[in-house]
């Protein structure tokens, strides 16, 4: 078999930790040291799957705004687009530079590259800070951040699942606004702190590639003032 080759390695801010880009003939994968694989382009249906449950419930609305937290590997940014009309805004908040960096070459190619769409605002940083600055700003807010609520890369990440970081995005979103929220595995804790903050909530299971492979947990979760 031909071995993964690394192409790349990149800082994350704040924790000293380490991502890999690695590259296998056409195949790419982003792993963190001492921590594993954390997403290949070979495996994306789950993100597919956050985007499209998402963007379907607030496509017919005018001008709809969507905010994404984590560009990954661009998968759920290209689904997002795909389900959205032309007069969406899709604002992609990534903490490392680098990977918009991989997303903008290469990599890019694997998800159609949806950062050329003129729809798209790139920002780079940290997604709690736009959710503890902007009100009622999105119909749609997507969070792929850090393996869910279980945190593995950042422990700055894990703020973002607590009542306080689930309070800053029902207040982020508009009327009957929609968090979708991505994880490697179900938490019913997390479930039931959606539902304080005043989420309407519904936790599906979806399998990583083709109805095959692992299942991970999306909820959807209706709030906004």
């Amino acid at each position: 078999m031909i071995p993964w080759r690394l192409l790349d390695t990149a800082q994350i801010p704040g924790n000293g930790g380490e991502l890999q880009l690695h590259q296998r003939d056409g195949e790419f994968s982003i792993s963190i040291v001492g921590g594993g694989v954390l997403m290949n382009t070979h495996a994306h249906g789950s993100e597919d799957a956050l985007a499209e449950l998402a963007c379907s419930q607030i496509a017919g609305r005018s001008r709809p705004r969507v905010l994404i937290g984590g560009l990954g590997m661009g998968f759920t940014l290209a689904a997002a687009l795909c389900h959205l009309g032309p007069d969406a805004e899709v604002v992609v908040a990534e903490l490392v530079p680098a990977v918009v960096v991989w997303n903008r070459g290469a990599l890019g190619e694997h998800s159609g590259h949806p950062l050329q769409d003129e729809r798209v605002l790139v920002r780079e940083g940290d997604v709690a800070k736009i959710l503890k600055e902007e009100r009622q700003a999105y119909d749609a807010i997507l969070l792929d951040v850090d393996n869910g609520p279980e945190g593995l890369t950042r422990k700055k990440n894990d703020w973002l699942y607590t009542i306080d970081g689930l309070t800053a995005s029902f207040a982020a979103l508009r009327p009957r606004g929609i968090l979708a929220v991505w994880s490697a595995g179900p938490d019913r804790d997390f479930t039931e702190r959606l539902r304080k903050v005043g989420f309407q909530v519904q936790q599906t299971r979806v399998r990583a590639h083709n109805n095959k492979g692992e299942l991970h947990a999306i909820w959807l979760a209706e709030g906004g003032h």
